[in-house]
């Protein structure tokens, strides 16, 4: 089975890839213009080749170092593909609110020329990585029926994406998997700036770690392992398309109580006298999110199996080591 991945080189990329070689029959190509992951970051998990144009598929990784926004660059790579994972992205509310206009080219274009190049050839499912965003300001637990209202131009890329990939599922028989992930966070989560990463950096360095609003924001933070566990199932399970699944824990966790989680980790680990301060509350934040899980556990037959306080502890571990 071949497994194209888009974004291949950071957190998410990189922990599939991780996952793919430890089972056999599996051939990985990766597709990512290293604007934050890096090819030493895809060394730390395996050895690859990095290639200037798709060969065969094999038993070694390949790279392909180019952007989502080149079509041409796309097809070539995806020939032979049984599975694209489209996991390049602009990230974040916070870079959507600077720049839409970015977030929308990357998130919604670049989306796009996935799916014409699955389109083109014909074979691959696409399994798109989107996140709660798109729904927005809802009354939780988030779930696919719910009508989706963005807050923020980020959410609007995402949703945008989920619906081209709903519309060529219906139109031209592409099978595609929309994925609506949590809050991830986990090991090789090094360039990561959501809460877990860049709070267990600040508490390394020295710094205070600083709360935006008051903390009682809610979010579903999942495990990398359980989420990639996710992305396995939906590449691997045949007569899923035009699905969208929350994947997350079904969680609520105040900010500030996930702030408490996370010093009590690196008190375990002999990080002591970490300071907490609040600041200003950001614009385009929703004040809670968490999901029910339940279609994934009926449909996929997954559910998230790590609780919290094991995942920081283990990610403040790996930040250690």
């Amino acid at each position: 089975m071949n497994w194209l991945i888009t974004g291949g080189c950071g957190f998410i990329g990189r922990s599939l890839v991780a996952r793919l070689l430890a089972n056999e029959g599996y051939s990985i190509r990766v597709y990512d213009n290293l604007s934050v992951g890096t090819l030493a970051d895809l060394g730390d998990v395996t050895e690859f080749e990095v290639v200037a144009r798709a060969a065969r598929w094999g038993s070694k990784v390949e790279v392909i170092r180019s952007d989502i926004s080149d079509f041409e660059a796309l097809v070539r790579a995806a020939e032979g593909a049984d599975v694209i994972v489209h996991l390049a992205a602009n990230t974040g509310v916070a870079p959507s609110v600077e720049d839409p206009r970015s977030d929308c080219e990357t998130n919604v274009l670049g989306t796009l020329n996935v799916l014409e190049a699955a389109r083109a050839l014909g074979k691959p499912k696409v399994v798109f990585a989107s996140s709660g965003a798109p729904l927005g300001v809802q009354t939780p637990p988030l779930h696919e029926e719910m009508a989706p209202h963005p807050a923020s131009p980020y959410g609007a890329s995402k949703l945008a994406g989920e619906g081209y990939c709903s519309a060529y599922y219906h139109c031209f028989g592409l099978e595609t998997v929309a994925l609506r992930f949590g809050n991830v966070y986990g090991p090789r989560s090094g360039h990561k700036m959501s809460v877990v990463a860049k709070f267990i950096k600040l508490a390394l360095a020295g710094e205070s770690l600083e709360i935006y609003g008051d903390g009682k924001q809610t979010r579903d933070f999942i495990f990398i392992d359980d989420l990639v566990d996710a992305i396995y199932q939906a590449g691997t399970m045949a007569d899923i398309g035009g699905h969208t699944f929350q994947i997350a824990t079904s969680s609520e966790t105040t900010v500030y109580e996930l702030t408490d989680k996370l010093v009590a980790a690196l008190e375990k680990c002999g990080i002591d006298n970490v300071e907490t301060v609040f600041g200003d509350k950001r614009p385009g934040d929703v004040e809670r999110n968490f999901s029910d899980t339940s279609k994934a556990h009926s449909i996929l037959g997954w559910e998230a199996r790590t609780s919290l306080e094991q995942g920081l502890l283990r990610t403040v571990k790996y930040f250690l080591n």
